[in-house]
């Protein structure tokens, strides 16, 4: 029997010159945001060099390692779909909130009863899901993608707080990138149209290095071999920060099941199966439990990566396992790892900015599986216009608890969601649209 190579069946197994390329795009869009959290978190509270290595090492092992499982599933752990993992960028302000009070272990210790309590509730979202039908996992997928834009667009500028932010150069490295990406996508075939955007980000890397905005430097005096290493520091348990954390966890399950919903749609054209749904979420709890283990905080899906497939249509296990391999390869050689560091902010933005907008699209798939009409239309209103008009301009909420703001202040997805979940069940139904949504989940 001959094997499936199809990049585009979830089961199929391209062939390396074609999976490597593929699985490596995956790792460039995802690698520096990967990191970014600990390194903010360990300069804020002065980690010590070493520590921070070590720290930096492991985010990439543990982002390589639940990727895995994401991919394949161990035991109930996993969706078996295409899902790249990373580290949480929305749990950096609570943590930074929680260490100021009880110290980086109560950050840990709270992270650990969150991802416990994720575990929990990956057990029930056959029970839970039903708070979630299309026009509400749309809604927060359209939420996610519009409110990564404005990362897209500053990382195709140079990347937040960079000394030459919006300089000319940086402008036309990102055009030059997205237009290499375009002209690939649409005008050629096969490997050479999957892998528009690691072609894009090649090229884009190679015309910035003439350009004299890489410097090589990190690349020669990282180490050949190093281990991460586990418990850096310990972990302290208190009430007052597991709760937040707790929140957290449960924003961080609906944007995993709206990543995840993404794909499916994105790049299978098919809703997202109760055992996906229940393993993704389990695997993301265990996941961010062993990232606190590491010393490091919880772990996710990264939108970016469905964005990818949503592009690509690319919906091989087999290619994002190859990419979840060199994250761990990068892990144990430290050299690996700096030359991903190398792209410069807008080589990667020059794609982010297409990427995160076919987030969008594929939320607006969604919406579409039921007519955009009455009650939904209603929801989706009021979610988008309240969700992400406070996303943009967050200083509407600062007379809440600090608490509430740390997790909904520039995060428009989180409080569309919030909305979305709660008009979808107060708001009656008409006896035709309950006939197309039981129909829709079938």
């Amino acid at each position: 029997m001959k094997r499936n190579e199809s990049p585009y069946d979830l089961d199929g197994i391209p062939k390396l010159k074609v999976a490597v390329p593929l699985g490596l795009q995956h790792i460039m869009a995802m690698f520096m945001g990967n990191i970014t959290p600990i390194i903010i978190v360990a300069n804020i509270f002065g980690f010590s060099q070493d520590i921070k290595i070590n720290l930096i090492q492991s985010t990439i092992l543990v982002a390589g390692l639940n990727t895995l499982v994401q991919v394949y599933r161990v035991g109930v752990m996993g969706a078996r779909l295409p899902v790249v993992v990373g580290t949480n960028f929305s749990f950096a302000p609570v943590a930074i909130s929680i260490a100021g009070k009880f110290g980086y272990e109560g950050v840990l210790g709270a992270s650990l009863i969150g991802g416990i309590f994720e575990v929990f509730l990956g057990f029930h979202m056959k029970t839970i899901r039903r708070f979630f039908p299309p026009i509400v996992t749309g809604t927060v997928v359209l939420a996610i993608g519009l409110y990564l834009l404005p990362v897209g667009i500053n990382s195709f500028a140079g990347g937040f707080g960079a000394k030459d932010f919006a300089s000319t150069e940086n402008l036309l490295l990102g055009l030059l990138v997205l237009a290499i990406v375009v002209f690939f996508k649409e005008f050629t075939k096969g490997v050479f149209s999957s892998g528009a955007i690691f072609i894009g980000t090649i090229i884009g890397t190679i015309v910035a290095f003439f350009m004299g905005k890489i410097d090589v430097q990190p690349l020669l005096v990282a180490e050949y071999l190093s281990i991460p290493k586990p418990m850096s520091f310990g972990m302290t348990f208190h009430i007052e920060a597991i709760i937040p954390m707790i929140l957290m966890f449960i924003i961080s399950a609906i944007e995993t099941m709206g990543d995840m919903s993404g794909i499916t749609v994105g790049g299978a054209g098919r809703q997202l199966k109760d055992d996906e749904l229940k393993g993704g979420i389990i695997s993301d709890g265990v996941g961010s439990v062993l990232a606190a283990v590491f010393s490091l905080l919880p772990t996710t899906s990264f939108s970016q990566n469905t964005g990818i497939i949503a592009m690509t249509g690319i919906m091989s296990r087999f290619v994002v396992g190859i990419g979840a391999i060199f994250l761990i390869i990068s892990a144990f050689i430290p050299k690996v790892a700096a030359a991903f560091i190398l792209v410069p902010q807008s080589v990667i933005g020059g794609s982010l900015v297409m990427i995160f907008s076919m987030i969008s699209i594929s939320g607006i798939n969604l919406i579409n599986q039921e007519p955009l009409e009455g009650r939904n239309a209603v929801i989706l209103a009021v979610s988008l216009g309240l969700g992400y008009g406070i996303g943009l301009v967050p200083q509407v909420i600062t007379a809440f608890p600090e608490e509430i703001r740390y997790i909904f202040t520039d995060s428009g997805f989180v409080i569309a969601g919030t909305i979305a979940v709660i008009l979808n069940l107060i708001l009656p139904e008409k006896q035709k649209e309950k006939i197309k949504v039981k129909e829709s989940l079938a």
